[in-house]
């Protein structure tokens, strides 16, 4: 199919395919359980199974949803890393509003050419008020 309004075509990877199952406790936040599968959807033990937490943190500006990759191979080895993934997913946010404050706070701000508080440019036409 041709791509009429620049449009990417988009094609999923029928050799890294996945299973997902989600487990929660409704409180928290949920584990995602990726499993390997190939193409006619049968287990792929070649692959490793992947893990995922996700939450959510209530912030003054509204809710921050947390997203991180869990180490281990089973399912209770997720949960037990769980709070160290979200507390290292908080951190993480953390430092990327420290870093997008700092980098807000050192732009340049380039006047436009005739500004600084000497009046107008020369040739400059002055305000819109006219008097006859």
């Amino acid at each position: 199919m041709a791509a009429t309004n620049d449009v990417p075509e988009v094609q999923l990877d029928s050799a890294n395919l996945y299973r997902e199952e989600i487990f929660t406790d409704r409180r928290a936040g949920t584990i995602r359980r990726l499993s390997p599968v190939t193409a006619d959807g049968s287990p792929d033990p070649s692959r490793p199974v992947v893990f995922s937490g996700q939450t959510q943190l209530l912030t003054p500006a509204g809710i921050l949803p947390l997203s991180f990759e869990l180490p281990g191979t089973t399912l209770p080895e997720a949960l037990e890393k769980f709070p160290d993934g979200v507390h290292e997913a908080i951190e993480q946010a953390i430092d990327e509003a420290r870093e997008m404050r700092r980098e807000a706070a050192s732009r340049i701000v380039v006047p436009e050419v005739g500004a600084g508080g000497l009046g107008p440019a020369p040739g400059a036409g002055g305000g819109k008020i006219k008097f006859p």
